[in-house]
């Protein structure tokens, strides 16, 4: 049975798709992770947001024994029409969402909209759109404090517009190409 900081989203949009093999962190451990475009319009996924974070609060003042919330959580959810926490703004992509990082140390279940496993890293990509599952908690280490979400599952729903990079395929060659060993490039070299 799922707990109170563990939800399903609606439908997002992946970005930053690092699911087959981990990503190397700033402070060089290794995490599958994937940045999640939540439409500002998924009130219902929002909302499930919202109750596992104030859940994830809950559980970690009684693993704790009733020891306070560290204060000024930082929080994983931003604002996609805003400024990125380091500065800067989200790209054009992330307008009209909620933009969310999630990670894990191990790898996530990773399956097409009708559960069979996917097994090929080029069929889930930047542009895609899925659901997942997130497993929310409260994190307070070497100075660090927040609420994030650990990354359970990823279910691809279907193909997107490529973020960040195109995707090639047998339409974009072009068949009639004839190789004339034309060497007039190969004398301009020389």
């Amino acid at each position: 049975m799922a707990s109170s900081t563990q939800i399903t989203t609606g439908k997002v949009r992946f970005s930053y798709c690092y699911l087959f093999s981990p990503k190397t962190m700033d402070d060089g451990s290794e995490k599958y992770c994937v940045t999640l475009l939540i439409p500002k319009s998924d009130k219902a996924t929002l909302s499930k947001i919202k109750g596992a974070i104030e859940a994830a609060k809950t559980s970690y003042i009684q693993r704790n024994s009733g020891k306070k919330l560290p204060s000024n959580l930082k929080n994983t959810l931003h604002d996609g029409d805003g400024e990125r926490p380091n500065g800067g703004e989200f790209g054009e992509e992330c307008h009209g969402h909620y933009v969310m990082t999630v990670s894990a140390k191990n790898p996530p279940v990773i399956v097409n909209s009708d559960k069979t496993p996917i097994t090929d890293p080029r069929e889930l990509y930047s542009g895609c759109y899925g659901r997942v599952v997130l497993n929310f908690y409260v994190y307070d280490t070497q100075g660090n404090k927040g609420v994030s979400a650990g990354l359970n599952g990823v279910m691809k729903l279907y193909d997107g517009e490529p973020l960040g990079g195109g995707v090639v395929t047998d339409s974009d060659w072009d068949d009639g190409w004839e190789d004339d060993e034309d060497d007039s490039f190969d004398d301009m070299l020389d």
